[in-house]
């Protein structure tokens, strides 16, 4: 084995990244493949990242996988994915003065206005508009829809 590692990509079909990966996981498991790791950036549609030694591993892993379509020519380096292993703040996209809809938590279905955005709580600060009296109430993040980014007048 040698010590130069190398991150190929591999192709799938579309939303089939997850059982993709993990019977790759199955077969290194079981065969002793040296795969050092296996990445499923949601981002990246349609595609499975393996770190291998050499690209006939991955190769080898990937015959008779349901939905792997197969390797894309050549390799990248760790700095080139490395984006995709920071994970994005919940609150990217959302400012003052946008109009929600709330997806999940007591107030799923209502739609509200973005009154204050705390991107290190990852928690936003809205007013709905079906409420009789203006109260701020405080989500997470992931817990609103953004439908339009119209700012306040």
């Amino acid at each position: 084995m040698s010590d130069e590692i190398s991150i190929y990509v591999l192709k799938t079909t579309a939303n089939q990244e997850r059982p993709v990966a993990n019977l790759i996981e199955q077969a290194v498991k079981k065969e002793g493949y040296d795969i050092r790791a296996i990445l499923v950036p949601d981002e990246l549609k349609g595609y499975v990242l393996v770190e291998s030694s050499a690209p006939e591993i991955v190769d080898q892993v990937i015959k008779g996988i349901p939905h792997a379509k197969g390797m894309v020519k050549g390799s990248t380096t760790l700095a080139e994915v490395e984006h995709f292993l920071t994970p994005k703040p919940t609150v990217t996209g959302i400012s003052e003065g946008s109009i929600i809809e709330l997806i999940a938590g007591p107030f799923k279905g209502e739609k509200a206005r973005v009154k204050r955005v705390d991107a290190a709580r990852e928690e936003i600060t809205l007013e709905l508009f079906e409420a009789m009296v203006p109260i701020p109430v405080t989500v997470r993040g992931d817990h609103v829809r953004v439908l339009s980014k119209e700012e306040e007048e």
